[in-house]
């Protein structure tokens, strides 16, 4: 259950003008996302709003996601949290579908006076990165991944950047960084393959079937019906695997 009332969500998410030419179509929207699907699922509100930034970067959803920027500091995610979600976004979207979103993060937290840059979050450095990548990408998939970096440059670059430069920040941790990719490739859709590896690993490291499905179920109405059914598909196919 959310602390913060529908009304107040509403007032934050959709403009002025909005909600004055469009009562109708705001009041069916507020009530089904900040109401319904708020006290239905029963998931802790910074991770719902983890959850749902991150969709709506998969998405591509620029004005939604100003509204939930300002809804989730309101809520306690924390300016390192909401930036990392942003940076790591990258290695999944490219930097021409996140280049607006950092804008609109920094945005939102100059007006509220917060000192940018932030604190340096990043653990690795150009000699180590790889290594550090790799042994990530073990503790998140399991020892298979071990010597992967070897099997050709993408598959390096994976391991050293994806893994090595995002990954290993502090900000976030694994079983986080884990869920928020889930919600990229959801959002985006057309990744199912990936998407199908994620909730794998996920439920590896914690992130059970019962969470993730609660994870789409917040995720729906920001993404829509059709991708959050092909992110059902592969979390029960991760899990039959």
């Amino acid at each position: 259950m959310s602390d913060i009332s529908k009304e107040e969500m509403a007032k934050t998410f959709f403009d002025e003008k909005m909600i004055e030419n469009d009562p109708e179509f705001t009041d069916l929207f507020t009530n089904f996302a900040f109401d319904e699907v708020v006290n239905q699922i029963d998931l802790d509100e910074k991770t719902r709003y983890m959850a749902i930034l991150a969709a709506l970067l998969g998405c591509q959803g620029k004005e939604a996601f100003k509204g939930i920027v300002e809804c989730s500091l309101n809520a306690g995610v924390t300016p390192v949290e909401i930036k990392e979600i942003v940076y790591q976004a990258t290695a999944y979207l490219g930097i021409g579908r996140v280049y607006p979103f950092l804008e609109i993060v920094n945005e939102v937290l100059e007006k509220r006076n917060i000192s940018l840059p932030l604190e340096k979050q990043s653990t690795t450095n150009p000699e180590n990165r790889r290594e550090k990548g790799s042994q990530t990408q073990v503790d998140i998939f399991g020892e298979q991944m071990r010597d992967f970096w070897k099997s050709g440059h993408i598959n390096y670059w994976l391991a050293a950047n994806c893994f090595g430069d995002y990954y290993t920040r502090k900000g976030l941790d694994y079983k986080q960084r884990e869920m928020i990719t889930f919600c990229f490739l959801a959002a985006q859709g057309g990744c199912e393959p990936q998407l199908t590896s994620h909730a794998g690993a996920n439920m590896k490291i914690g992130n059970d079937k019962d969470y993730l499905i609660k994870i789409v179920s917040v995720c729906l109405p920001y993404i829509g019906y059709p991708r959050s059914l092909n992110a059902l598909t592969c979390i029960n196919n991760a899990a039959n695997h």
